[in-house]
């Protein structure tokens, strides 16, 4: 099974993409060469240039951010908005499939 993912850039733009469960949604982005993750950690959670925006109903389909996450969120280079959070904490499952991501205009 595979879990269909779509990215949105802010210029409204759209990037898709396949993934398989268990992976982090940065890591399926950085695999796909999806252009608005920069990933510079690797996903080791010490910064914050895999910011997302999570619209409902997906944001609430994703257990609460952990305290480190949400102290890195506050480093973003786009504001945070409401389903703000870092892809390199957000596991694919199946519940998952069709997720649509907002990227933010920059992550420098």
């Amino acid at each position: 099974m595979s879990i269909h993912i779509r990215f949105i850039s802010p210029d409204q733009s759209t990037q898709e993409l396949r993934a398989k469960p268990g992976q982090s949604l940065m890591q399926a982005a950085v695999e796909a060469g999806i252009q608005g993750i920069a990933a510079d950690c690797g996903g080791t959670l010490i910064c914050s240039t895999c910011h997302v925006m999570l619209a409902e109903p997906w944001a609430s389909r994703l257990p609460a951010p952990e305290p480190d996450e949400r102290d890195m969120l506050a480093f973003t280079s786009a504001p945070q908005q409401t389903g703000s959070r870092l892809s390199c904490q957000i596991q694919l499952t199946p519940e998952l499939d069709g997720l649509e991501v907002q990227l933010p205009p920059s992550q420098h």
